[in-house]
């Protein structure tokens, strides 16, 4: 089958949509999404880990799209929520991660993004991670690596829009008094 050009330019809800009739056109959600994704799941469980976060984040969703809200547009916090999801049951991955970059302050699996070190140029960063609850975690990093807004946190992880911000003040209060910061 080939795409359309309205096809492959309409927002996600309707290529979710579409893809019950036709399973094909998923891909382009895939093509817009994966790429950002990935880097997400490299951040928080490096770039082996993070290809399969990736899979199995659009597996799942794929295999759950009938039940996604048409009223949302944009799949991103949908996406998200899933890979959320996969990666918490990868904790064991992401939390030794951040133990042997305390202790070694060599973070195995970091690359230049854009020229900007995530947790490369901060073990202490790493070391407040580590402390954080899950939960928290995944708020923060939600906010900080993925870029949405507390809304989208609160839809990609089935939470509400308060929960968003408490845990949210929590992480951030958690990381001031490890950093020793303001």
């Amino acid at each position: 089958m080939t795409l359309t050009r309205e096809v492959a330019q309409s927002d996600d809800a309707s290529l979710i949509h579409h893809s019950l009739r036709e399973p094909e056109i998923f891909a382009v959600l895939f093509d817009r999404h994966a790429p950002l994704l990935h880097r997400y799941a490299v951040r928080r469980l490096g770039p082996d880990a993070a290809e399969d976060v990736v899979a199995d984040t659009f597996l799942a969703a794929f295999q759950s799209r009938e039940r996604y809200d048409a009223a949302r547009p944009d799949a991103r916090p949908w996406l998200y929520g899933i890979a959320s999801n996969v990666i918490g049951k990868r904790r064991r991955t992401e939390l030794n991660l951040y133990r042997a970059y305390v202790r070694t302050g060599v973070h195995p699996f970091y690359e230049l993004e854009d020229g900007v070190s995530t947790l490369a140029v901060n073990r202490p960063l790493a070391s407040a991670l580590l402390g954080l609850k899950r939960a928290d975690r995944d708020v923060l990093l939600l906010v900080a690596w993925a870029d949405l807004t507390y809304d989208e946190v609160a839809q990609a992880l089935a939470i509400p829009v308060g929960t968003v911000r408490s845990r949210l003040n929590r992480a951030r209060k958690k990381i001031r008094e490890t950093l020793g910061a303001d």
